[in-house]
């Protein structure tokens, strides 16, 4: 047996290893390899057209059409919103977190889905219910109130996950040498929420500088509204590519800042013995006071725009659910959101096997080029697509494979995060035993390491159905005409001030999401090991 075992590994690295030199890699390595770098080369193509569109237009236009007064209120819009949204995302996330999983709050199991439950009901749904409760909203302070509310959840749920696996015997430490509750809070407990807040802030700072719906509704001018305007008057028009090129840049600056905001601190626990749990501080006079502001904070964020879709679907009548409008747009939802998902979740699965696998500086390269791709906002990606495949391939213009393309780009890391784990929990000696026992590796590889990591694949795959489910800007600017998803359909209504045409569109956005974001929470708390 262990002749066999060696043998398959080693008949031709044992030869070169004696020399000095690497062994070669196994055949089916090197074509994931290949494959890897074709996915990484396409990944780049929208980095590469904000870059060739910028030489292409020369520097002293560029310079004409960077440095103006319309950019400068485009970018103290943007970044007045980031600097009042994310940190009230920071203060309801982490504080709702340590109210579900750290305190005797009453109902605490209920609370921490209902925080959750926010994250299924798209921003310019929310945008739409809040117009219509307060029809003159507009500008940066109601901007700022529908993100906070769409986007604390990207906060939340990690902060809970890390809260509940945190070693209570840290702040026990504390707590012996004299730091009060509140001391040990932000001098032990918060500085281990770092890479969770970091990470949430980073999120919600991207999905700011995507959303074009919600903005829009409100009237309030950012880079993706501004570019959706160029876009629709001037049809690719060089200001618009000087935008991109500008928001662009201000990503790569946030992912610069997130990963120099994680440190090289270690958070793991090491040691022996089972980690104690934590213990649960009583509220006494602070229960009904945290129960009235989770009260308040979920009927802002999950219940108002739920009644305000409920309420106009019953004001609009039967009339407004005819089958031969809502059921195509349902179907070519579903259609979309099942082929990108399962499209997706193939294209992540090299990526994933060499960075689980074969780890090395070149496994990273590769993964970092579909992170850099996917916090470009869909508006770019969607411009890079119609521009690249209009002077490349018209054949591909406006057409279903370039839509999925699009998607498999903008969502990719969701699948590959979670394929990355599936693989990294499956054992690599089964696989190599399977083959000892006679399978050939591709058979060895689909009924063994495919086999454990299908859980974990099917969780990526679900988390990307929901993402195009509520796709919108890249949706409206590749889609084939007569293309008609949920999410297009509720913003041409909606957009005609047709309230009531526009909320069953809504109301079925928000029950195909409800079960994914409940999947995502679960998964959140899977990995924390609940």
């Amino acid at each position: 047996m262990t002749t066999k075992l060696a043998a398959p590994g080693t008949s031709g690295g044992t030869t070169t290893a004696g020399r000095g030199k690497r062994p070669r890699p196994p055949f089916g390595v090197s074509v994931i390899a290949v494959l890897a770098v074709l996915i990484a080369l396409f990944a780049l193509i929208p980095l590469g057209y904000v870059i060739v569109m910028t030489v292409a237009t020369g520097w002293d236009t560029a310079v004409d059409l960077i440095f103006r007064e319309r950019v400068a209120e485009l970018l103290l819009n943007t970044v007045l919103l980031m600097l009042v949204t994310v940190p009230l995302c920071l203060i309801l996330g982490v504080g709702g977190a340590w109210l579900v999983e750290r305190t005797q709050l009453k109902g605490h199991k209920w609370w921490a889905v209902l925080l959750a439950a926010p994250l299924a009901i798209p921003a310019f749904v929310n945008s739409y219910a809040w117009v219509s409760a307060v029809p003159s909203l507009e500008g940066l302070w109601s901007g700022v109130l529908i993100a906070t509310l769409s986007y604390f959840p990207l906060v939340y749920i990690p902060a809970a996950a890390t809260l509940s696996r945190l070693d209570p015997a840290i702040e026990q430490s504390a707590a012996s040498l004299g730091l009060g509750a509140w001391r040990a809070f932000f001098r032990v407990v918060l500085p281990q929420l770092r890479i969770a807040m970091t990470g949430g802030a980073l999120l919600v700072s991207l999905h700011l500088l995507a959303e074009y719906g919600a903005f829009a509704m409100i009237r309030f001018d950012t880079f993706t509204t501004a570019i959706m305007v160029q876009y629709q008057s001037t049809f690719n028009g060089t200001a618009g590519n000087m935008l991109a090129s500008v928001l662009v840049f201000i990503c790569l600056i946030l992912l610069l800042v997130e990963v120099r905001s994680r440190g090289s601190a270690r958070y793991a626990r090491i040691g022996s013995g089972a980690q104690a749990r934590a213990l649960r501080l009583p509220l006494h006079a602070y229960q009904l006071p945290a129960q009235l502001f989770l009260v308040a904070l979920t009927l802002l964020a999950f219940g108002l725009p739920l009644t305000f879709v409920l309420r106009w679907i019953f004001s609009g009548g039967p009339e407004i659910w005819a089958a031969d409008e809502f059921l195509p747009a349902l179907l070519q939802t579903l259609m979309y959101g099942l082929a990108g998902a399962l499209a997706t979740t193939v294209v992540a699965f090299p990526m994933a096997y060499l960075a689980v696998r074969h780890p090395s500086w070149f496994s990273k390269a590769l993964e970092l080029s579909n992170y850099i791709t996917s916090s470009m906002p869909g508006i770019v990606v969607g411009l890079a697509f119609v521009t690249v495949s209009i002077k490349a391939a018209p054949s591909l213009y406006q057409t279903s494979a370039l839509l999925i393309a699009a998607y498999v780009l903008l969502f990719l890391p969701r699948a590959l995060v979670n394929i990355r784990s599936g693989l990294a929990q499956a054992p690599k000696e089964l696989d190599e035993a399977a083959q000892a026992l006679g399978k050939p590796p591709l058979l060895a590889f689909l009924r063994v390491t495919l086999r454990l990591t299908a859980p974990a694949a099917a969780g990526g795959a679900a988390l990307v159905f929901l993402a195009i489910v509520n796709e919108l800007t890249a949706t409206l600017l590749l889609s084939p005409n007569g293309t008609r998803t949920l999410a297009t359909e509720f913003w041409s209504k909606s957009s005609e001030i047709d309230y009531a045409g526009a909320a069953p569109y809504a109301l079925l956005m928000i029950l195909i999401s409800a079960p994914m974001t409940y999947l995502l929470f679960q998964q959140s708390k899977k990995a924390a090991g609940q």
